[in-house]
């Protein structure tokens, strides 16, 4: 499972399960999107038809994410964050997926730490690994970013994403 957000608008989690035999395919064909001089893909850094490009490259490649979304019902962003984090984590635990990577972000990985390590043992999913990468490193982070682009940018952007978004779960 690849984790990143969005704040654009509503506060959205996005989450891309990707099954273990496909990680390295898929790494490739992110990585032959990345333009040489760039770091990794990134989509307010690309240009509207790249990420057109891209958005269909996805499509085609059918890769998936749910949508965790929790509107202005909460105080702030930490604690928008904690409740998609929790909704995340008990449909992990439902899933049986064990390895969860989140894009690193020195300003929530510490509070994340805690709060991933106390949503493991009131969802009971004791297997479940968690770490913090930043996208330059785990290329499928982008996929994630994709989507939440797309998504939060609304209009054609989430047309073009719909096929990719498994689900739209509210909390």
């Amino acid at each position: 499972m690849f984790v990143d957000e969005s704040k654009s608008g509503d506060y959205l989690l996005i989450a891309a399960a990707i099954e273990p035999a496909r990680l390295a395919t898929v790494r490739r064909t992110i990585r032959s999107l990345v333009l040489p001089g760039q770091r990794r893909l990134h989509m307010k850094s690309e240009s509207s038809s790249r990420r057109r490009q891209i958005l269909s490259v996805l499509c085609a490649e059918g890769e998936s994410a749910t949508i965790y979304r929790a509107g202005a019902g909460y105080k702030s962003d930490i604690d928008r964050r904690r409740a998609c984090l929790d909704s995340m984590v008990a449909d992990i635990a439902a899933s049986g997926h064990t390895k969860l990577c989140l894009e690193a972000d020195e300003t929530m990985d510490e509070r994340d730490r805690r709060d991933l390590a106390r949503l493991i043992k009131e969802h009971a999913c004791p297997d479940l690994v968690y770490l913090h990468e930043r996208a330059a490193q785990e290329p499928l982070l982008a996929i994630p970013d994709v989507i939440g682009w797309a998504w939060a940018r609304s209009g054609d952007w989430r047309r073009r994403a719909l096929p990719l978004v498994e689900s739209v779960i509210e909390v």
